[in-house]
């Protein structure tokens, strides 16, 4: 799938699954873009790789065939924007976006003149979506992350800032800004899917798509079917691990697959 193709999947609001990479490991990355992921998101904010880490893992992606690369960048900053949509990521997830102020910011980081301003320099981009910036515009996503108190009681403005193409929310720190104790804290449940319900209501008055990440297919699954467009799933060290210790336990004779 193209990064045009996936760009007009989402603002159609049609349903998308992605998966996360937090590890530095192209080659991985690489078996994970040929699965049939529709995208696979880089986290620059909380993973653990840099900056040739989100270009090696742009190019895997690419190199894997039937996926786009999304970057979640490290902050509303234009240079982090930018420069992760140079390295070739069909668009970019902005965390802790509070305002409307904060979505247009993001907006106009990722829009090359007249609408936003993003600097020209395309580098490895323009082999991915041509060099025009309308074109390279009209390619390119800006989700906005809605995973704090400030983001949840403003989100309905959020949603309508002109150019914006959807808000993703940040489960775990949406989990602490409705009250909870730790990410996932049950005490909270209602509270929380409360709060996903008005994400999702919001995006959808908009005309605009509503992503959630999740920690399983069975979750992303679910997810898909309360109204959000498009679910990332899990995180590929959590799956490293989880199928590491599975492994373990049955060579111990401590339980069946």
């Amino acid at each position: 799938m193209s990064a045009a193709e996936f760009a007009r999947r989402i603002r159609e609001r049609r349903s998308a699954i992605g998966y996360w990479v937090i590890m530095d490991a192209p080659v991985a990355t690489e078996r994970i873009g040929r699965l049939g992921y529709d995208y696979v998101a880089f986290d620059a904010q909380h993973g653990l790789l840099g900056y040739s880490g989100i270009l090696n893992g742009l190019l895997a992606v690419d190199a894997g065939g039937t996926s786009v690369g999304m970057v979640r960048v490290e902050a509303n900053d234009p240079t982090a924007i930018g420069r992760a949509l140079d390295a070739g990521a069909g668009g970019v997830i902005v965390p802790m976006v509070n305002s409307a102020e904060d979505a247009a910011a993001a907006v106009s980081a990722a829009r090359y003149p007249p609408r936003g301003t993003r600097s020209y320099g395309p580098m490895r981009a323009m082999l991915r979506v041509g060099p025009r910036p309308a074109e390279t515009d009209a390619s390119t996503l800006v989700l906005a992350m809605i995973e704090t108190p400030e983001g949840l009681r403003n989100v309905a403005d959020i949603c309508a800032t002109p150019g914006l193409d959807g808000v993703y929310v940040g489960p775990s720190d949406l989990c602490l800004a409705v009250g909870g104790a730790y990410p996932g804290d049950p005490d909270v449940a209602e509270v929380f899917d409360t709060a996903l319900s008005t994400v999702s209501a919001a995006a959808a008055e908009a005309g605009i798509a509503a992503g959630i990440h999740t920690p399983n297919g069975d979750v992303a699954a679910r997810r898909l079917t309360e109204g959000y467009t498009f679910a990332t799933v899990a995180a590929d060290l959590v799956h490293l691990e989880q199928a590491a210790r599975d492994h373990l336990s049955v060579a111990r004779g401590e339980g069946k697959r």
